[in-house]
């Protein structure tokens, strides 16, 4: 059985989620140099 054909789709969900939830906590205590209107990492519509 090949790699790709053992990942299950739980797996795909958990791993989506986690990314969602790394980025939520990524907007919310980064510095806006970084996650700002023109930061670096991600251009987000965020508060300064």
């Amino acid at each position: 059985m090949s790699l790709i054909a053992s990942i299950t789709f739980f797996e795909t969900c958990m791993a989506l989620l986690t990314i969602a939830l790394a980025e939520r906590v990524l907007l919310g205590y980064a510095p806006a140099a970084m996650v700002g209107r023109d930061g670096w990492l991600i251009r987000g519509d965020i508060e300064e």
